[in-house]
């Protein structure tokens, strides 16, 4: 009786550490906020996301898709906002639209909720103040979310956005990246890319670039248009 106690209590365990695994990372998990993975099945489009900008090399990807005439979010970070608001200004002048990543990019697990809180908001402030855009959307670094995020979205009016695929940009070749989000590309996808590196200054973004540029055409020639993820979550939002 005793072992087949102790045996309940580890499934038990081992239960609630996948759940809250769960919790924190999986795409579909709404437990610590409101969030989205992918938009409408129904329209014949796919979004472009790129997160931990605004960097050095952001304007060479903004030529990018001004060049194919592709609409993208980008999640920013407070601190680069503040480092480069010029850059930052450029993408809300282009017409793109402009999400919160947080003020540092800190991994939020194990963070109190005050910290999540002033990370959101911080963000959320130097965004508003340096482009005059508000953001409705919010992407967690590493797509990690955590007790008090829900409070903090809430508070700030922000709805969570995981993604269908990441590229791996950060650390795979353009051709790898590419091949990767065109194998499984369907309507509805949010893709995840990054044009920066956390909050470090003046990052290598080629593979990104390289790889944003092949799959445009591709994916258009497949039927599929751009859209903003706020363009491809209707009707749902």
């Amino acid at each position: 009786m005793a072992s087949e106690a102790l045996l309940g209590g580890s499934i038990g365990v081992l239960a609630a550490g996948g759940f809250l695994a769960y919790a924190v990372r999986g795409r579909s998990a709404s437990v610590f906020g409101p969030s989205v993975y992918h938009g409408n099945r129904a329209r014949a489009a796919v979004a472009l996301t790129f997160d931990d900008g605004p960097s050095e090399a952001t304007p060479a990807l903004l030529r990018i898709l001004e060049r194919h005439q592709v609409p993208a979010t980008f999640f920013m970070c407070g601190q680069n906002v503040e480092r480069l608001p010029a850059v930052a200004r450029s993408v809300a002048h282009a017409g793109h639209e402009i999400g919160n990543h947080t003020d540092s990019h800190p991994r939020l697990n194990f963070c109190s909720r005050d910290f999540i809180y002033r990370e959101l908001a911080a963000a959320q402030e130097k965004i508003v103040r340096r482009t005059g855009v508000t953001p409705r959307l919010f992407r967690a670094p590493y797509g990690v979310r955590w007790f008090g995020l829900k409070s903090a979205q809430q508070r700030l009016g922000l709805l969570g956005v995981m993604w269908g695929t990441i590229g791996n940009d950060w650390k795979w070749p353009a051709s790898r990246v590419a091949q990767l989000l065109l194998s499984g590309a369907r309507s509805g996808d949010i893709f995840c890319l990054h044009d920066g590196r956390r909050t470090n200054p003046s990052p290598d973004i080629g593979a990104t670039l390289e790889a944003v540029d092949a799959i445009i055409p591709v994916l258009k020639e497949r039927g599929l248009r751009f859209e903003t993820v706020s363009q491809i979550l209707c009707p749902t939002i």
